[in-house]
Order: C-alpha cells, then sequence, then structure tokens
C-alpha cells in the first residue's frame, strides 16, 4: 500500500503562531491547514479526510486541545485516523497525564521549536501510514473471514441436503467384492467408484448427478472414464458388473 499524502492541521488561539508554524510546515513539503479555534478544526476535520495530523494548543477558550483531541477520536474512523501533538506555555504534569490519557501523540512545550516538531511530525507520519496499512489488512482478513462463513454455510447446507437424501458410502468391494476392488475396478479413483455403483444401482446420469451433488456433464464425463479404464463398451455392461450379485442373477434369469 502507497502512503497517502498527509495533511496537518494547526490549531492555535494565537493566530501568529498558527501562521509561523503553518509556514515552516508548508516549506518541509506538507499541506498545512491552519485554525483558530477548537470548533473550526472540527469542521475542517470533518470535510478533509487527508488530515491525518492535528497540532494543538492545550489551553484554548471554549474548547482545549485535550477536549479537541477527545472530539475528533469520537468522529475519527478507521479510514480517517488520526495522531495528535499537543503544546503549551504552561506544562503541568497533569495536563501531561491526561493528554496522553486522551490518545496524545506528543507533548511539547512553548515556544516551539519548529526542528523538533518536524521530527515529531515525520516520526508520527510513519506510524499513521501504518495504521492505515494495518487497517487495510484487518479488512481484508475480514473479507475473507466473511467469505469463509459464506463457504460454511453453503457446506452446510450441502450437508443438510444430502442428509435427506443419504448417500450409502459403501464402496463397490463391499457389495459382492469380498476381497476388496478387484480388477478392472481398482484403477478407479474413489469418486468414479461411487458413480459406477450408483450406474449399477440402475441410476441414470441425472440421478447420480442429484445425488452427488455434480452436474449431468460431470457425470457423463466420469461414465467415459469409468468405461475406458475398465475396457468396458457400454453403461450396460458396467451397470451388470457393478451389480450386487443377487441382482445380476435376477437380470441373466430374465
Amino acid at each position: 500500500m502507497d502512503s497517502q499524502p498527509c495533511t496537518l492541521l494547526v490549531v492555535d488561539d494565537d493566530e501568529a503562531i498558527v501562521v509561523e508554524l503553518q509556514e515552516f510546515l508548508e516549506s518541509c513539503g506538507y499541506n498545512c491547514i491552519g485554525v483558530t479555534s477548537g470548533r473550526e478544526a472540527i469542521q475542517r476535520f470533518r470535510e478533509d479526510a487527508s488530515i491525518g495530523i492535528v497540532l494543538c494548543d492545550l489551553h484554548m477558550p471554549e474548547l482545549d486541545g485535550i477536549a479537541l483531541v477527545q472530539e475528533l477520536e469520537t468522529i475519527s474512523t478507521p479510514g480517517h485516523a488520526f495522531e495528535a501533538i499537543i503544546f503549551t506555555g504552561q506544562a503541568e504534569p497533569r495536563d501531561v497525564i491526561e493528554a496522553m490519557r486522551a490518545g496524545v501523540a506528543d507533548y511539547y512545550q512553548k515556544p516551539i521549536d519548529p526542528e523538533q516538531v518536524l521530527r515529531a511530525v515525520r516520526r508520527l507520519e510513519e506510524r499513521l501510514n501504518q495504521r492505515r496499512r494495518d487497517n487495510l489488512e484487518l479488512a481484508q482478513l475480514n473479507n475473507k473471514l466473511r467469505t469463509l462463513a459464506e463457504s460454511i454455510d453453503e457446506l452446510y447446507h450441502d450437508i443438510n441436503k444430502r442428509r435427506r437424501g443419504p448417500i450409502d458410502h459403501t464402496p463397490p468391494a463391499m457389495e459382492g467384492m469380498e476381497m476388496g476392488v478387484q480388477p478392472p475396478f481398482d484403477k478407479l479413483s474413489p469418486r468414479q467408484l461411487e458413480v459406477a455403483r450408483l450406474v449399477g444401482k440402475g441410476m441414470t446420469n441425472y440421478q447420480t448427478a442429484c445425488e452427488l451433488g455434480l452436474t449431468e456433464n460431470t457425470v457423463k464425463l466420469y461414465v467415459s472414464q469409468i468405461l475406458r479404464l475398465t475396457h468396458m463398451h457400454n453403461r450396460t455392461q458396467l451397470a451388470l458388473a457393478m451389480a450386487p450379485p443377487s441382482r445380476r442373477s435376477h437380470q441373466v434369469a430374465h
């Protein structure tokens, strides 16, 4: 997955700080949006899905930095995740703890060192890209699980369908072949033996197809393979060879 362009959102009630930081980050190649209130920041975040890193002041009127991050967390999605950096002129330990609990990735004290902030932005950009990759992989895994669940549902459906008309899985060897599968049937695969057994019971290709959950053309192909491998000329000869001894005697008598 290619890294997506990351837009930075700078939020501070001091417009001079916003302009200074915005100009610096844009000179470093970043697309940067600057706003002076938390409410405006929320609106811009809603409108621009490319915003991935939020840099905001801790102490702002109406909505402080921690409350802003918490609000953005409630409206973010796996497809629009973000990382946050908070800066403040007063670094109280309880503020740092509260910011970390809110999910803030970095915390810097004013006056801001632009180079330090740039290093943090680059680090968080890589973390954000990794989160996006992880989310994509998770989505792919969810799709695979959904496909698997659908396949299992189909399997259960087939099993229930077969239960309504159970198949006798006793191999031909148990039907008049006491010493195991005898030539020429020893050349057949288990599936071919199953088809041959049903032919021996007098089933048509259509009936065999329904019984085994195959298409009629597939059954025809199996029958052709069986005749070739057993060197028999037609399905009547095959049916006689596969029929139980009692049935063969009855057919001969008639």
